[in-house]
């Protein structure tokens, strides 16, 4: 896989919110022969997770929203979490994708984690604070989730606005997402191994 192809999962409960706005600046850095594929959550809703990891008959999801996202993540170097701040960490429909990463992780002849690993997790957010650390626990959960498959992460991109549009007057944020997808994204490790 040579070339670079970004798979951004929107995880906003409305379509462009603030979020999604900071995620389109950034992503408009990037090079032209980059590929780029855009997912809604909410126009592609994943049913609710069931675990079923000690169920032997588990198969790969073929229709759906769930194979389209599959398959997406699969063909992507980059995946891209845009979800803004719900509570301090991400988007219930962003939880909801990630988990189903735990039900692909158990899916008989998919290799998920080992197809991920090398491969680089981003994320953007807005939140309607004035200090970045409320979003600690959602940066911890992309960065933990990329230790754990051995992929490389990027970080998270932070704007300011609770109203849609709000964002786009961060201009710190707008700043930072001009150059965010061009900065060097190490392998992740877990944020408790120091």
């Amino acid at each position: 896989m040579s070339r670079r192809s970004f798979l951004f999962v929107l995880g906003s409960s409305r379509p462009d919110g603030n979020t999604e706005s900071l995620a389109r600046a950034a992503a408009e850095q990037l090079p032209a022969d980059v590929g780029q594929t855009w997912i809604s959550l909410l126009q592609h809703p994943l049913p609710d997770f069931e675990d079923q990891r000690h169920d032997a008959d588990r198969v790969r999801p073929t229709e759906g929203a769930e194979a389209l996202l599959l398959d997406a993540t699969l063909a992507a170097t980059d995946i891209v979490i845009v979800s803004p701040l719900y509570w301090y960490s991400v988007s219930a429909q962003t939880k909801r994708y990630l988990d189903h990463w735990a039900g692909w992780l158990r899916t008989p002849g998919l290799g998920f984690k080992e197809r991920l690993a090398g491969r680089t997790l981003w994320g953007v957010t807005a939140l309607a604070d004035d200090q970045p650390v409320v979003a600690d626990p959602l940066v911890g959960t992309l960065h933990n989730s990329a230790a754990y498959l051995g992929m490389s992460f990027g970080g998270v991109l932070l704007g300011n606005g609770s109203k849609p549009g709000d964002v786009l007057g961060d201009t710190q944020a707008l700043t930072r997402a001009k150059t965010f997808f061009a900065q060097e994204a190490p392998p992740a490790r877990f944020l408790y191994d120091g």
